[in-house]
């Protein structure tokens, strides 16, 4: 990851001394270098999308949105050839959200969160009295291997089998105990297509990985690569999982250790960037749902306290302007308008530095087509 920003030298301190505290902005700065936000990096949107550890993708233009804040010279067409390419997939994997992954963090972390899968299968349970797991995995395979199918389609085969079950039991047991990834046209850019499901052995064409403990303590360090410095808590937040703690403390010896000013233990990797806290950063518009503002228990690193909730009206999910690193104001697109609503106000070079970015946004994603870019309010008032 390229990184032009000045950096911290940290190192660990003498034994038996405190660790060092981490404020808000030194996280925050952190949190953004990892994340390419501080400076567009010329990374490839494959390399982009691995080390990210994959992009969340409830909708399907989130991940374009995410590649275009964060990349020098990305073209939405690079991640529509990866996805058409079958080197990039849709699959729910981490908190059991969808993501973009690269096709073979597809065949690791998939696996390594089946626990997630299992307790939310955990929850169907009612709905699936007098079902036999392992004969409703083995059918469902059968199914959308044979021909990649709806949900409603794969519930309505499967209720023939299980006429008493409950129709989304079964669909959600289906998506809980197989690896189902989202074939295009799902998910390309400038397409439209329902999503239609099949295995991500068979549209990968090689099996996903068979142990998903050894997987654990290299995505710790990956997880740090992109999200630190960072706590267990944070990393079980970002992967939906428990019982970290073992992994961290088995990395321990390979690890600096830092304290965020509420105290909290937080882990890093020794030669990761850590930016002087007085870094620039610039504005970024992100899309709904991007991992860095769901990837940490704590997340006042990029989400002001006052300002906790406001990117969410009951469930649904806003776009998020970042503004010297922290969220400052949510935007939408509509009709060759971007409207972006502050939560404050914004000062005179402040908000030429967001209609600058919002230029460049708009071209990369939309072409040189004329845009109005204005201040209004994107949505309901926050109650």
């Amino acid at each position: 990851m390229q990184n032009t920003a000045k950096t911290t030298s940290t190192t660990a301190p003498p034994a038996g001394s405190p660790a060092p505290v981490l404020g808000p902005r030194a996280l925050n700065r952190a949190t953004l270098a990892r994340q390419l936000l501080l400076t567009p990096s010329p990374m490839s949107a494959k390399d982009a999308l691995a080390h990210l550890l994959g992009l969340q993708a409830q909708n399907v233009k989130p991940p374009y949105y995410a590649l275009a804040a964060r990349l020098d010279g990305f073209v939405p067409e690079e991640l529509s050839r990866l996805m058409a390419d079958r080197e990039a997939v849709r699959i729910v994997t981490m908190r059991s959200t969808i993501h973009t992954h690269t096709a073979a963090d597809c065949r690791t972390l998939r696996p390594l969160v089946q626990p997630a899968m299992d307790r939310e299968l955990a929850n169907f349970r009612k709905g699936l009295v007098g079902v036999d797991l392992g004969r409703l995995a083995a059918l469902a395979r059968d199914l959308v291997e044979t021909e990649p199918r709806t949900m409603k389609q794969l519930r309505e085969a499967l209720l023939v089998e299980w006429p008493h079950a409950d129709p989304q039991s079964l669909s959600v047991a289906a998506r809980c105990l197989l690896p189902l990834v989202q074939v295009t046209p799902r998910g390309l850019w400038g397409r439209s297509g329902q999503v239609t499901l099949t295995t991500a052995e068979h549209w990968l064409g090689r099996a996903t990985a068979p142990d998903p403990a050894s997987l654990l303590e290299p995505t710790v360090l990956r997880y740090l690569a992109a999200f630190g410095p960072a706590s267990v808590k944070d990393m079980q937040t970002w992967a939906g999982l428990t019982r970290l703690r073992d992994a961290f403390e088995r990395l321990r010896p390979r690890l600096l250790t830092f304290r965020d000013e509420r105290g909290t233990e937080l882990f890093d990797l020794p030669d990761a960037p850590r930016p002087d806290p007085d870094t620039p950063a610039p504005p970024r518009f992100l899309p709904e749902f991007d991992n860095l503002l769901l990837s940490h228990a704590d997340r006042t690193r990029v989400v002001p306290a006052d300002l906790k909730g406001r990117t969410w009206t009951g469930n649904q999910a806003h776009r998020a302007l970042l503004v010297d690193g922290f969220l400052a104001g949510l935007w939408r697109l509509e009709d060759r308008t971007l409207t972006v609503g502050p939560f404050g106000e914004f000062a005179k070079d402040q908000w030429a530095a967001v209609a600058e970015e919002g230029e460049r946004m708009l071209a990369v994603l939309h072409g040189p087509a004329a845009y109005d870019i204005r201040l209004g309010r994107v949505v309901p008032e926050h109650g």
